[in-house]
C-alpha cells in the first residue's frame, strides 16, 4: 500500500520554505521555463529595445532572402550563436524563422509531404517516448497530406514516412538518432530544442537535413514566440517558408529584433568574457539546472515510491569538460504499487503531471517540469519527499 505520510527524511531540511499552500495543485505538467527570469532581471538594462511608432511597419523584410519575412539582423544573430555555441552548422544552410519549433514541425512535415494529388497520407513516426504534443500536432488539420503513425521503433509497414528525432528528447532528456528499421523511403526531422549546454554536454555540430530549435528553451523567452529551422534543402526551405506565410504571414518583427538582440548579448558575453562582470547565461543557466537536480537525486535516492534515471557523463565542447546532462524536465517512474503515476501525483501530492501515456508508455511513468519557479521547485521536493511506502 502507497501512503503520504508526515514524516520527512534528513534530506528535507535542506529545502527552503516556499509561499505556496500545501492543499494547492502545483502546476507542474506544462514547460513553463521561467527559471531563468532572475538572470535576464540582473540583464535588463544591456537586453532592452525601444522600437518606436514608424518602424518595423512592413510585412516584408528580405526578399532575396528564402525566408522573405526574416530580419537580415535575426538571420546573423542565429548563425552567431550556433558559431559560439558549437552545437549546429550553419555555413551553406538556410534559415527559416517561425512562430516557435511547434509552427516549424508543421511545416516541416508539410515541405516533406507528397505533393502529388493522387498520393496516400505519408505515415509520421516517432520514437517513445515521444513529446507529448506531436501527435496532436500532426492530427489536428486532419490534414490528407500526412497522418500520425506512432512508435518510430515498431514502425514496418512498407511505405514513405518521416521521423521526427528529439535529442536531447523530451520528456527523457536522452540522446537519440534515428529508429525506424523499414526499408520504406524515409525523411527526418531533428527536434533539437533541448541541444544547449545547461541543458546537455554539446558533444558535435549537429548537422541534418531539417534542424528546428525554440528560443523559449534556449533562454527561456516563451513569450516571443520564435523558433529557426535550419535546412539543407533550399526547395524544403521554400515551401516550410510558404507554411509560415500561409498561417501567420511572417513572424513579428518586435519578437525577432527582441530576440536577435538577446542573443546577441550572449554571444558578447562569451567573445568578451575578460570584460564581463556577470555570470555568463549558459554557465548560469546550467548551475541552477545542476543544483535542481543534485537536490532531486538527493530525494529521489530516500524514496520508496519513485524513481528518476541518472545520465552518464560526456565531454562538451562548449565547456571543455565532462558533465552529466541536466534535461528540463523529470521523466519520473512510480515503484511497484501504483499503476498511475500522474493520478497518483495529482490525487496523493496534488501534483498535475503530465501523463506517461501522453508520451506513448506506461501510465507508470510522468513528466515533472524542471525549469518553473523556485516556489514549485522546492515546493515539489517536499511533497516528494513526504511520499511514503507502506507494506502491510
Amino acid at each position: 500500500m502507497v501512503v503520504a505520510t508526515n514524516g520527512f527524511p534528513s534530506s528535507n531540511a535542506t529545502i527552503p520554505p516556499t509561499n505556496i499552500s500545501p492543499n494547492a495543485i502545483l502546476p507542474l505538467d506544462r514547460g513553463d521555463p521561467v527559471v531563468f527570469e532572475e538572470y535576464w532581471k540582473k540583464m535588463c538594462e544591456s537586453c532592452t529595445v525601444v522600437i518606436k511608432g514608424w518602424e518595423l511597419m512592413s510585412y516584408l523584410s528580405d526578399m532575396s532572402n528564402v525566408c522573405w519575412y526574416m530580419l537580415p539582423e535575426m538571420k546573423e544573430a542565429i548563425k552567431r550563436l550556433h558559431h559560439v555555441v558549437g552545437n549546429a552548422v550553419t555555413e551553406d544552410r538556410y534559415i527559416v524563422v517561425g512562430n516557435g519549433a511547434t509552427q516549424l514541425l508543421q511545416g516541416a512535415v508539410f515541405a516533406l509531404s507528397p505533393s502529388e494529388a493522387n498520393s496516400q497520407p505519408i505515415n509520421v513516426v516517432a520514437a517513445v517516448p515521444y513529446y507529448s504534443e506531436y501527435q496532436d500536432e500532426v492530427d489536428i488539420l486532419r490534414s490528407g497530406l500526412y497522418q500520425w503513425a506512432g512508435d518510430a521503433a515498431s514502425y514496418e509497414k512498407n511505405e514513405p514516412y518521416i521521423e521526427v528525432v528529439t535529442s536531447p528528447n523530451n520528456p527523457d532528456g536522452t540522446m537519440r538518432g534515428p529508429v525506424v528499421k523499414s526499408e520504406a523511403e524515409g525523411k527526418l526531422i531533428h527536434d533539437l530544442a533541448y541541444y544547449w549546454p545547461h541543458y546537455t554536454p554539446i558533444t558535435h555540430q549537429a548537422d541534418h537535413d531539417i534542424m528546428i530549435f525554440t528560443f523559449s528553451k534556449c533562454t527561456g523567452h516563451a513569450g516571443s514566440r520564435l523558433g529557426w529551422a535550419i535546412v539543407k534543402d533550399i526547395e524544403v526551405a521554400k515551401k516550410m517558408t510558404r507554411y509560415v506565410q500561409m498561417s501567420s504571414i511572417g513572424v513579428s518583427k518586435e519578437s525577432q529584433t527582441r530576440v536577435a538582440k538577446i542573443m546577441g548579448v550572449i554571444c558578447d558575453g562569451y567573445q568578451n568574457f575578460g570584460s564581463m562582470k556577470s555570470e555568463l547565461f549558459f554557465e548560469y543557466s546550467k548551475r541552477i539546472l545542476k543544483q535542481r537536480w543534485e537536490k532531486l537525486w538527493e530525494v529521489i535516492e530516500e524514496s520508496k515510491v519513485f524513481s528518476v534515471a541518472k545520465y552518464p557523463k560526456a565531454y562538451c565542447n562548449f565547456t571543455n569538460e565532462s558533465s552529466e546532462s541536466f534535461p528540463g524536465f523529470i521523466w519520473l517512474k512510480c515503484k511497484e504499487g501504483i499503476e498511475d503515476c500522474g493520478s497518483y501525483l495529482l490525487e496523493k501530492l496534488k501534483i498535475r503531471a503530465r501523463e506517461g501515456e501522453r508520451f506513448g508508455v506506461s501510465p507508470k511513468y510522468a513528466r515533472i517540469s524542471m525549469i518553473g519557479t523556485d516556489d514549485e521547485f522546492n515546493e515539489f521536493l517536499k511533497r516528494v519527499s513526504n511520499a511514503k511506502k507502506e507494506c502491510d
